[in-house]
């Protein structure tokens, strides 16, 4: 009997200590985040933050301002779009997906493959590259280079870029890829890993082929691509003159001579399409991009490029919050080699906003107050969520752009018992609780289970 008393008295006794242990909220722990930063454009208050979950994207291109919707109005050409190229935001379009012949279009997709090869070291700008007969009987614009000679890949860079060399381009491919045919196969490839889903190139200048289109979005998303990846390529692209073989030949982009902020990027013409003109220009540290595809003279689509462009730097401004190459905040780490960690953007932290509602923007940062080693390059650790009022707009994944391992032994442990302050007491007072219960009544009903058999024993003994 007196076991079976001890059962019950254990299990008040457990009860009462239960039940006089202080219910305390657990300290923010790390998936709970920091407090999240809201920040407004400079001199303005800011809005309430919102509680829907953040949009990712680009403000839509059909801002409007003043109850009126932006517009260039119509564009003299088959298709037209407007990008802004660090965020991909598309600023106006008309046809964008019809689907028409790229013509020397073609030729970025050919310049990004060697530009890629280049900064994979495969190959290198003084490479001596021989010229082919097949390089040198390409029809169509040409370079000049002649059949059997070594032209350095450099020149062959700027005869493509510049004059639009058809030759050079050829002469290229078969030294990034052994053949043009080849070359063509991962152009192809690298259309496809874009979401180029319009697109099929059938040679490496763009020359016409049955078979071979494109559409204005297809070649913006080129466009951008190659410009994020490879700003350096507009030293090539922003030539206004070239010559090779005492041969001197003019850049066909004129918007080079006509506007200064203009730098780029490529013309292109086939009887069956028209003329075609991506041009980009940077202003007040925003990039925007203007494609214009199946325009009825050079002039035309000059004019129209142009008037997209400063359409979009009249009417709308990229806020960059966050400096190049610095991380958006950092985190405390527990346990690792070093006790902070920066976050850095996964793309450009910007965002493209209309003027009329500049005022409206602004931006949260949400991150974890503390994060437990080991983290790995790449890994996720927060955003960034762009506002316009109390509507998500863009989101921004933060990530590590190193590893940070376990650090020794003796600071794991240290910083285990710093860590106390974390543990959510309420949590851990419950889960111990409900251990404790489960025991008392195992051992109340083991000890109810051998009450009898000792009673028998003891009247036996009797």
């Amino acid at each position: 009997m007196h076991r079976n008393r001890f059962g019950w008295c254990s299990m008040v006794v457990a009860l009462l200590l239960l039940l006089s242990v202080p219910w305390a909220g657990g300290a923010a722990e790390q998936a709970a985040g920091r407090k999240i930063k809201v920040q407004p454009m400079p001199g303005k208050k800011a809005p309430p933050a919102a509680s829907a979950p953040a949009a990712k994207g680009a403000e839509p291109s059909s801002a409007k301002a003043g109850g009126t919707e932006l517009s260039p109005g119509q564009v003299n050409a088959r298709s037209a779009i407007l990008m802004e190229v660090s965020t991909g935001a598309i600023l106006f379009e008309q046809n964008a997906d019809e689907v028409i012949e790229p013509a020397s279009f073609t030729k970025i997709a050919s310049l990004y493959l060697v530009f890629e090869a280049l900064r994979q070291g495969r190959i290198h700008l003084n490479d001596e590259i021989w010229i082919s007969e097949a390089a040198w009987r390409t029809g169509g614009s040409k370079m000049f280079v002649g059949v059997g000679t070594k032209v350095p890949l450099e020149e062959l860079l700027k005869g493509i870029a510049v004059v639009s060399g058809n030759d050079a381009c050829v002469a290229a491919a078969e030294h990034v890829s052994g053949s043009a045919e080849t070359f063509v196969e991962a152009m192809n490839r690298k259309t496809r890993e874009l979401g180029m889903t319009h697109s099929r190139f059938l040679n490496p200048h763009g020359l016409p082929v049955e078979g071979q289109t494109t559409t204005a979005r297809d070649m913006a998303i080129l466009d951008s691509a190659y410009l994020r990846q490879f700003p350096e390529s507009l030293q090539y692209h922003s030539m206004r003159e070239y010559s090779y073989n005492n041969i001197l030949q003019y850049n066909r982009n004129h918007l080079l001579l006509k506007d200064p902020s203009v730098d780029g990027l490529k013309t292109g013409y086939v009887a069956a399409a028209g003329y075609h003109l991506a041009a980009t220009a940077k202003r007040d540290g925003m990039r925007l991009l203007a494609v214009v595809m199946g325009a009825g003279t050079p002039a035309v689509r000059e004019r129209e490029a142009l008037k997209l462009l400063n359409y979009g730097f009249r009417y709308y401004t990229l806020v960059q919050p966050f400096p190049q190459g610095q991380p958006v905040t950092t985190v405390k780490v527990w346990k690792g080699q070093r006790d902070q960690l920066g976050l850095y953007p996964q793309e450009a932290a910007g965002f493209l906003v209309s003027q009329a509602q500049k005022a409206q923007l602004r931006w949260e940062i949400q991150a974890p107050a503390e994060i437990t080693a080991p983290v790995q390059a790449g890994q996720k650790v927060g955003e960034v969520v762009f506002y316009i009022g109390d509507q998500p707009k863009r989101t921004v994944s933060l990530f590590s752009q190193e590893d940070l391992p376990l650090g020794g032994w003796f600071k794991r442990v240290w910083q285990s018992l710093l860590m106390i302050h974390l543990i959510d007491w309420k949590l851990l007072t419950a889960i111990l609780g409900s251990i404790a219960v489960v025991v008392i009544l195992v051992i109340f009903l083991l000890g109810r289970k051998s009450s009898p058999q000792r009673s028998r024993s003891t009247y036996g003994r009797k």
